[in-house]
């Protein structure tokens, strides 16, 4: 089983018990888990793709050490000028262990997003209520809410509309 990960901002494809070295991570405690799974592919070669994530997945790894990765040079040179100028610096870098893959992820999670969605519907009735009103009210509104009202209203194509054809298209 692998998976593919993303760890401050580069991605990595991991395995259990797969040692990396990524950039440096501040946790409280040795273990860190990893919720941006793009990928996971398990051992019966059934492959999981997220979009932008896998829902529910996650890593989970260990810190081994805080160590620098090599010297990376920086030379600036103006030619014909006499202008050189060579700085250098060392990258702080995390060595971790990845410990355990998993697709179906934590219940805590999952129940904080069932807490999530409950609300979710009454604050779309406060919002829908003003959007009914007549035309004059699309001059005040943003484009984003209009938007809004474009999808509720079944409209295609409102993605890519300046605001003047949004009003238009829904009056």
């Amino acid at each position: 089983m692998y998976a593919i990960v993303e760890i401050g901002g580069h991605q990595y494809k991991v395995a259990e018990n797969d040692v990396l070295f990524v950039d440096k991570q501040n946790a409280d405690g040795k273990t860190l888990t990893f919720d941006k799974v793009l990928l996971i592919k398990d051992d019966n070669g059934n492959v999981n793709i997220g979009t932008p994530v896998v829902e529910g997945a996650e890593i989970s790894a260990t810190i081994l050490d805080t160590v620098k990765a090599d010297k990376v040079l920086v030379f600036k040179k103006k030619r014909r000028k006499g202008y050189q100028k060579l700085n250098g610096h060392r990258q702080v870098m995390s060595q971790i262990q990845i410990e355990s893959i998993s697709a179906s992820g934590s219940t805590s999670k999952k129940k904080a997003a069932k807490k999530e969605e409950a609300p979710a519907p009454k604050a779309e009735a406060k919002k829908s209520a003003p959007k009914k009103e007549k035309s004059v009210d699309l001059e005040s509104m943003t484009v984003a809410e209009l938007k809004d009202l474009a999808k509720e209203k079944g409209l295609t194509g409102y993605s890519s509309m300046r605001k003047a054809e949004l009003i238009e298209a829904l009056s």
